[in-house]
């Protein structure tokens, strides 16, 4: 076989591979170990597509050249298998999630089984297996048994602290809780157990309390700040409101300091390090408390200014804030209703992001300032977030640009407290400035103001000094089917927690995947008898987040098949931290965050001996696609009045995402075909009826959302009229806007439309732009972005494995650029990769047959190879894999020049591309005789030795000008090589007529004659 067949060889060794179990991997205290893992992929129906396995190429480089070096590896590999678009799915079709997942994992494992991964099927884990999560359920129930002991600063079995609360009550307790009354050992024990109970929950880890969450109607289920984009859930474009709902939570606001000290002890990326920073969010101030006139309350707040006092005009509340319906005032109560539900219907992220619109309204009530007694507004704002901090704000415009916007905008006073400063156009941030009209902090710049307003509101009773954090506790219910259940039930309403031995709570079958009438998740469908373990009133109908099962997989890797505990303590010893973690940095604070936090609670309680789980991560970039979008004629488009005969519009401001009528028509058609199980659509698989439901889905949610948006902005214009406003969309293409048309690509940028009968390609219509080019062509315009399902954009590495090959693919993958950047996917370059690989086959191929030489190598093949050893290692060692491949493709250049095919200086060269391209490598190095793997070779050693050169040309140079070279010995002491240089006919040539004033020699480098 002189021509290298792709096909053969590489289905060849991944049958090898698997029958011999070649990558399973035990425990071996003889070796070092090396644990390298990846983010675990979400199994969806669309499969993997060429930038998926960009991290698990790289990472797979690592673990197979750590392997070369003698390291036991650890590379395991699993699926996040739980998540919303199987239950999405399950909805519309009636399906269980399950069969989707099972399907969908298959196809991802077939795709990970053809490029060659050397994954340790044998520890495959699965988060929808109950094996699994009943571990998870485990973890959950240990968090809610502890409470964080700030004495000891750690995590605590909650049973030391009821012994305390027995004994002393809870006044000497220092504790990470919520606020909690006073009371002594006395009347914690003449309470009884419901009122133990609720007191203990102030305290636990795992806790239920009324929460503000993202709550999205349409998917029926609470979403993280990371599923919720510009107000609408990331699956689907549904719409996503703020509610206070009863939920669990873990307390990982216990562990914020320890978090940020953590970060200087791992090896992340400096931006990663600093978006963990930011997100925990660490602020110094006070805590102040502002007597609320003519009631009884008093309103807490927070600020790291607390210097600025005297300069407080107003006081800002969050909506939900639960002081407002009580203070507020008859006559102010409708507009600051409406107001509330306005503000209920954004997101956090939006209510933070959106400075420009500046909104409130005055609740009628005044606030008593601490130090003047001055009577001062209490307004709410949904710039003001109940979730943080105290969700109240003490407005100082002068010095807080928001609060100055605030106030500029409704009129209130802007007092200055600024010495020789001008705040009539801004705020001042500048902590340098001198303090003025502020009392006893007169003449203070910030930091010394600080700290004696921190002295004064303590010494007055109205507050105290306190480190504060963004960071909140973690929203850890779920209102869906597909997820962990908890191991919880309910008795007179008090929750209590499933007995170990009664692990795992499965889930139950249900009639329905969505919630019930009375808005119950759907686990409210499962009668008692439906539950592995049914106990007390109730069960949880709550699952947990997807991040449950991710915050803890890397431990069970060690010890996936343990039934009786969910890591030995010999196997955790043995692999401790992950090594090298691979994946995403969207992830920074989701995943990575939470992951962090449960390691240390379980090293706390002293489960594992570590507290941070990955000692490095590297991010890799994302591989871009390239989408085409297609212009639009539009005739109709936006808010008009009815009354109006010329049906003139309010123009809309935004086209985006969304289809030309005869394709929503179609898309319409579809989407009824697959809910009603039509015959004609039964056939279809998971992934294009996954397609169909997701375009329809996301149309008409981001058609109401941008009803909603120009309705909303027409009101602020005050031209709305709901009798007579209609919100219109009506697309005209050619001349007849009733034809259907078929599209077709016209060199990559532009689409031809034609009349046709076919059926309209709907996929190439989404997310256009607003432009007519009335020739009967519409042009497209191509954007780079990330590869999504959703833009078509997608490339599946399976064709590109069947033409070229998965070594090809992985090496070109590699070759691309930087593992860390964003780099746009072109297969241009692919062929010369392939090439490469090709030429390297023919080094040991001639005559149509195996074919290498014996016998000693030639100096120029030794320093080839050995450069080639040094530069391999050394970029390997710093993770640079795309200049390893550069290195290899100039190896094999020069080898083939030298037509070099020594079996020595080809034994080596196959160990070094052996963790880029393994099937080629495994196949080489069976033919070269050897019976065992190449994974089980040493890597070649680098020997200096070979890259000394033997004699070096001089470029004899007079008065700085080179005139020949002279080949002399490396090793010519000085006075030898001027001897030499002197006797040379060609010097005594140049010298001939001039007279010697000096000679400059540098060893190893130039000669120089002054004359």
């Amino acid at each position: 076989m002189s021509e290298y067949n792709h096909l053969e060889v590489e289905q060849k060794w991944r049958k090898a591979w698997r029958e011999k179990k070649t990558y399973k991997t035990t425990e071996d205290p003889s070796k070092p170990k090396y644990y390298v893992l990846d983010m675990f992929p979400y199994p969806s129906g669309a499969g993997l597509h060429v930038g998926h396995p960009l991290g698990y190429i790289a990472s797979d480089i690592i673990a197979r050249y750590k392997r070369n070096l003698g390291f036991n590896v650890l590379h395991p590999m699993g699926y996040d298998s739980f998540g919303l678009p199987a239950e999405q799915y399950a909805i519309q079709t009636g399906q269980h999630p399950a069969i989707t997942t099972e399907q969908n994992i298959a196809r991802y494992r077939d795709q990970l089984d053809q490029i060659g991964f050397s994954f340790d099927w044998d520890r495959e884990v699965r988060t929808s297996d109950p094996s699994y999560y009943k571990w998870t359920q485990w973890i959950f129930k240990e968090i809610y048994n502890s409470w964080y002991n700030h004495a000891t600063n750690k995590a605590e079995h909650i049973d030391t602290l009821i012994d305390e609360f027995s004994k002393n009550g809870n006044a000497q307790v220092d504790a990470v809780s919520d606020d909690c009354a006073v009371f002594t050992a006395e009347e914690w024990n003449n309470w009884g157990e419901k009122q133990q109970q609720a007191t203990l929950m102030h305290y636990r880890l795992a806790y239920l309390a009324d929460s503000w969450v993202n709550w999205c109607p349409a998917l029926g289920t609470v979403l993280a700040n990371d599923e919720v984009k510009d107000g609408v859930s990331e699956r689907g474009g549904h719409p996503v409101e703020q509610k206070l709902m009863r939920q669990w939570s873990m307390r990982i606001t216990a562990y914020a300091q320890r978090l940020l000290d953590g970060l200087e002890t791992i090896d992340f990326s400096d931006s990663l390090k600093e978006q963990q920073r930011n997100w925990i969010g660490r602020s110094k101030g006070a805590s102040v408390f502002f007597d609320v006139a003519d009631h009884q309350h008093k309103i807490e707040v927070f600020t790291t200014r607390p210097d600025t006092i005297f300069g407080v005009s107003f006081m800002v509340l969050a909506p939900e804030h639960e002081l407002v319906d009580l203070i507020t005032t008859p006559d102010q109560k409708e507009k600051i209703e409406t107001y509330k539900k306005q503000a209920a219907a954004k997101s956090e992220r939006d209510r933070q992001a959106n400075v420009k619109n500046i909104t409130g309204e005055f609740t009628g009530a005044y606030a008593t300032h601490p130090f003047t007694g001055e009577k001062i507004q209490i307004w709410i704002g949904d710039y003001v977030l109940a979730t943080y901090g105290t969700g109240a704000v003490m407005a100082v415009p002068a010095g807080d640009q928001r609060d100055w916007d605030f106030a500029a905008h409704f009129g209130i006073e802007i007092p200055n407290i600024f010495k020789d400063t001008d705040i009539s156009k801004e705020a001042c941030a500048d902590k340098s400035v001198v303090l003025t009209n502020s009392d006893f902090l007169n003449g203070l710049t910030a930091q010394e103001g600080i700290e004696k307003a921190i002295a004064a509101i303590e010494q007055k009773g109205i507050g105290k000094g306190k480190i504060n954090y963004r960071l909140r506790d973690a929203i850890f219910s779920r209102q869906r089917y597909w997820g962990e259940p908890f191991p919880v039930y309910y008795k007179d309403d008090i929750p209590y927690l499933i007995d170990d031995t009664d692990l795992p709570v499965t889930l139950p079958e249900v009639d329905k995947y969505l919630p019930t009438e009375d808005g119950e998740p759907p686990l409210a469908r499962a009668d008692k008898s439906a539950w592995n373990v049914s106990r007390g009133d109730r069960m949880e109908y709550n699952t947990m987040p997807g991040w449950a099962g991710s915050s803890w997989y890397f431990l069970r890797y060690m010890d996936p098949h343990n039934a009786s505990e969910f890591v030995s303590q010999e196997k955790m010893a043995y692999w401790q931290q992950v090594d090298l973690y691979m994946g995403g940095a969207e992830h920074a604070t989701g995943h990575l965050l939470y992951s962090r936090f449960w390691t240390k609670f379980l090293y706390d309680r002293g489960y594992i001996t570590f507290d941070e789980p990955f000692k490095k991560l590297i991010n890799q970039g994302m591989i871009l696609g390239r989408s085409s979008r297609l212009n639009k004629c539009i005739k109709y488009s936006g808010l008009y009045d009815s009354s109006d005969e010329t049906k003139e519009l309010v123009p809309m401001t935004e086209y985006r995402d969304l289809f030309i009528s005869s394709s929503y028509n179609e898309l319409i058609d579809m989407y009824n075909g697959i809910t009603n199980n039509i015959d004609k659509y039964k056939s279809l698989d998971f992934e294009k009826k996954s397609a169909i439901m997701e375009s329809y889905e996301t149309l008409e949610n981001r058609i109401i959302q941008i009803r909603n948006q120009e309705i909303e902005r027409v009101k602020q214009q005050g031209k709305y009229n709901a009798n007579n406003y209609i919100f219109a969309l009506e697309y005209v293409i050619g001349l007849n806007p009733s034809e259907r048309v078929d599209i077709k690509f016209i060199d990559n940028d532009v689409l031809n439309v034609e009349a046709a009968s076919k059926e309209p390609l709907f996929k190439f219509l989404n997310d256009a732009y607003l432009i007519n080019d009335n020739d009967g062509t519409f042009s497209t315009i191509s954007e780079i972005e990330k590869m999504s399902k959703s833009k078509y954009n997608v490339q599946t590495p399976d064709e590109l494995v069947e033409k070229f090959g998965a070594d090809t693919l992985r090496c070109y993958e590699m070759f691309l650029g930087p593992l860390e950047q964003h780099k746009p996917w072109d297969v241009k370059g692919i062929n010369g990769v392939n090439n490469f690989l090709k030429k390297l086959w023919r080094l040991a191929h001639s005559g149509g047959a195996f074919n290498v030489t014996e016998g000693t190598p030639t100096p120029e093949s030794l320093k080839s190879l050995h450069k080639t050893i040094k530069k391999v290692t050394e970029d390997l060692e710093r993770y640079s894999f795309n200049t390893v491949v550069s290195t290899l493709m100039i190896c094999v250049n020069e080898l083939t020049e030298q037509k070099c095919n020594n079996r020595s200086i080809l034994s080596d060269l196959i160990v070094l591309l052996a963790p880029y391209a393994p099937h080629m490598a495994e196949e080489l190095w069976q033919k070269l005789g050897n019976t065992t793997s190449v994974t089980q070779a040493p890597w070649p050693t680098f020997n200096e030795a070979y890259l000394v050169e033997s004699s070096i040309n001089y470029p004899i140079s007079f008065n700085g000008k080179v005139r020949f070279t002279l080949s002399l010995p490396a090793d010519m002491p000085r006075e030898e090589i001027e001897k030499v240089v002197l006797e040379d006919a060609k010097t005594q040539q140049y010298l001939e007529g001039n007279t010697l004033k000096k000679m400059i020699v540098v060893p190893g480098k130039i000669v120089n004659i002054v004359v």
